[in-house]
């Protein structure tokens, strides 16, 4: 009975230690977010940065918006992005108000469109998103690793605010 209870535990804690390791690491080399894959490595990992500022905005949360901005700077500047598209993530970095890194996001997110298009996924899809109400019913756009609409430019006032575009493969 002992050997059998032994034998019970010690199969649960393997499958316990197999449920709680982290297997996101293991696609690392394959540059993939939510099922996106990136021809270059370097232009993914900017495009990540980027969702983590869209979902900061979507949030409504400044800070973290910057902490995205910082990163996404670094990542483009080392994508060799041009020289506009890393001085507009830069700006939004220095920028401590949500509705003003908003405004900057708008610009910013057509100069990732330009970038992420053309062939440059080789799996995957990008959705470029629009809210016709946003900036007092001019609209603006965004990028979306998927369909489901999170609104940057309302967050939790507007959230499912706007539609689906285009599709980017």
């Amino acid at each position: 009975m002992k050997n059998k209870l032994l034998m019970m535990s010690l199969v649960f804690v393997g499958c316990a230690a197999y449920a709680q390791h982290d297997h996101a690491g293991h696609s690392a080399n394959k540059n993939t977010q939510n099922g996106i894959t990136f021809k270059d490595k370097k232009l993914g990992t900017a495009y990540e940065h980027y969702l983590h500022l869209k979902n900061a905005l979507v949030a409504s949360d400044p800070m973290e918006a910057r902490a995205g901005a910082n990163k996404l700077k670094d990542a483009l500047a080392d994508a060799k992005a041009p020289a506009s598209v890393v001085e507009l993530a830069s700006k939004i970095a220095g920028v401590s108000g949500v509705e003003d890194q908003r405004k900057v996001f708008s610009t910013l997110t057509g100069e990732m469109k330009t970038l992420v298009s053309g062939g440059k996924l080789s799996a995957g899809s990008i959705y470029w998103e629009y809210c016709p109400m946003a900036f007092n019913n001019t609209g603006a756009y965004w990028l979306s690793s998927e369909r489901e609409i999170k609104n940057p430019y309302f967050g939790s006032r507007m959230m499912k605010c706007g539609s689906v575009k285009e599709t980017i493969q």
